[in-house]
């Protein structure tokens, strides 16, 4: 059933351009596991071996506290519709805010989306296929609105002073650096 690869095919290439959802998944060294639903269109196929995910403004910022103390990222894809299939992708992650010197390189890969907050960008070690056989079908209805717009109303501002209250600390502890860079 579940398949092995070293890098992404075209095929599995394909595949993830098509999704609408994908899940993300960190952990660190103790504490917490983190899986985080996204959409958005806030993914890119990079080449064979690398994807980048816009990651915009949330109650939480969890990924990122994660990916400062250990790296470890898995994203995963299950189709929805069509032929059932489960796509993860596992690897190291690095981190961009719009302070690094890289950051405007990535940010070209995306659409802009309002409350922008980091870019991981995930280089890939294995990609696993299974069945699906049990993931249900659903129908894509659109994308909602809501992020979009909050983040619009708050402004520059008012995000950076979410980040200051919200985002600046993981549930463990753990520091983030939304706000500054990790010492």
């Amino acid at each position: 059933m579940g398949k092995q690869y070293s890098a992404l095919s075209d095929e599995l290439a394909n595949f993830i351009k098509q999704q609408k959802i994908f899940f993300v998944a960190t952990a660190p060294h103790a504490g917490r596991v983190n899986v985080s639903p996204k959409g958005m269109d806030s993914l890119r196929v990079v080449d064979r071996t690398t994807v980048a995910w816009l990651n915009v403004t949330g109650s939480g910022n969890e990924t990122a506290a994660h990916v400062l103390e250990n790296r470890r990222m898995t994203i995963m894809f299950c189709a929805f519709e069509s032929k059932p299939v489960i796509l993860r992708l596992y690897g190291q992650a690095q981190t961009y805010h719009a302070r690094d010197p890289e950051w405007d390189h990535w940010l070209a890969q995306f659409e802009p989306i309002p409350g922008a907050r980091q870019i991981f960008v995930l280089s890939i070690e294995l990609v696993q296929t299974s069945c699906g056989f049990g993931v249900p079908l659903f129908s894509y209805d659109g994308e909602r609105e809501l992020l979009r717009h909050w983040a619009e109303k708050k402004g520059s501002d008012g995000l950076l002073q979410y980040w200051r209250e919200k985002n600046q600390v993981s549930l463990d502890g753990l520091k983030t650096a939304v706000i500054e860079p990790s010492k």
